[in-house]
């Protein structure tokens, strides 16, 4: 079966899914921010918090690209953004006093090193970086699973990267992604799962969403993804590019009893389970007499029917079976047939 370990958490088709809140940069460069977030997630019962590492020399050169979410360069964004390698330890080692993964982005090679060096559960790999196939090789040859996010490139572009990965010999999930912020209902294509599943069976599969909403999420849970990712804000007013498409603590935690129950309920045959032997009790038909049958009278139409409950020995299926049959002893009104009541039975 296909699955890994983040940690100690298995993740994969027959686990329910792992639910990460992207804390990303919302904290914008602010550690008690972060930590804020740390705390709430964990008091809405998420298992795991993802971070951004951003070493920004080893990352880009100087520029002025704004992001299109973003009304200020990226290069600006980040060096304002980026948290120093002690707070990312503090912040690692507080997810892990309350229960939680700690799992961060790294953006270079120094950031997937200095991840290594906080020893993390596995490296989460954004979209931009789904097609840098040195950056992933690095990564993965740090010898722990991936979580790679796809948006923005296609089944071929996503190939030489899952090549890397199996390679390296490391557990990894493909989580389909549309990188826009926010992304209309219309453009999530959560049809994409399939594809993805199709083209690489040994794959985790999960979804990376940037819509406004739990929903889509929720929607990706019987399509197979188990791993499910949004962006995280204890405060919907704070400043920042991914903020407007931040769940709240009270939305993660609905997004984390929903998945699971979702995951619980999926699977099984059509068929009659024992444990519904009382409702059938009451719900089903019995054949009844409804009004008193002499002794050698024919049953018709007139003097027979199907009523509740399911408790008789002749169900409602058999009632057209049992029209023109003659009964050997007399029957009182509201009696539920048996065979015995029958005279050729």
């Amino acid at each position: 079966m296909v699955e890994f370990f983040v940690g100690t958490r298995p993740v994969g088709p027959a686990h329910p899914p792992l639910v990460v809140a992207e804390i990303g940069i919302n904290h914008d460069g602010d550690p008690a921010k972060a930590h804020r977030m740390v705390d709430d997630a964990a008091d809405a019962g998420l298992e795991c918090v993802k971070f951004q590492t951003h070493v920004v020399d080893d990352e880009m050169v100087p520029n002025d690209v704004v992001p299109g979410n973003a009304d200020e360069p990226i290069y600006a964004m980040m060096r304002r953004c980026a948290l120093p390698a002690s707070v990312e330890r503090e912040l690692k080692a507080h997810a892990e006093e309350r229960g939680m993964v700690f799992l961060s982005t790294p953006f270079s090679r120094a950031a997937a090193d200095r991840l290594a060096e906080l020893d993390v559960a596995a490296y989460k790999i954004g979209s931009g970086e789904c097609n840098n196939y040195p950056l992933i090789e690095h990564i993965a040859g740090l010898g722990k699973p991936v979580v790679l996010s796809t948006g923005m490139n296609d089944i071929a572009a996503i190939a030489p990267a899952v090549a890397v990965l199996r390679a390296a010999g490391v557990g990894f999930a493909l989580l389909h992604c549309t990188s826009l912020y926010p992304t209309p209902p219309e453009l999530v294509r959560l049809g994409a799962l399939a594809e993805l599943g199709a083209a690489f069976p040994d794959a985790v599969l999960g979804l990376s969403d940037h819509t406004t909403s739990i929903y889509p999420c929720l929607g990706a849970v019987p399509l197979g993804a188990r791993v499910l990712e949004r962006h995280f804000t204890s405060d919907p007013g704070w400043p920042g590019p991914d903020i407007p498409v931040s769940s709240t603590p009270a939305e993660f935690a609905e997004l984390v009893t929903g998945s699971r129950l979702i995951h619980a309920a999926l699977g099984g045959t059509k068929e009659v389970l024992a444990a519904e032997q009382p409702t059938i009790d009451f719900a089903y038909a019995s054949v009844v007499t409804i009004a008193p049958v002499a002794a050698g009278d024919v049953l018709t139409a007139a003097n027979l029917w199907v009523k509740r409950p399911g408790t008789g020995e002749l169900r409602a299926a058999e009632y057209p079976t049992l029209l023109g049959r003659r009964v050997r002893v007399a029957l009182p009104t509201d009696h539920q047939l048996s065979p015995g009541d029958l005279a050729d039975g």
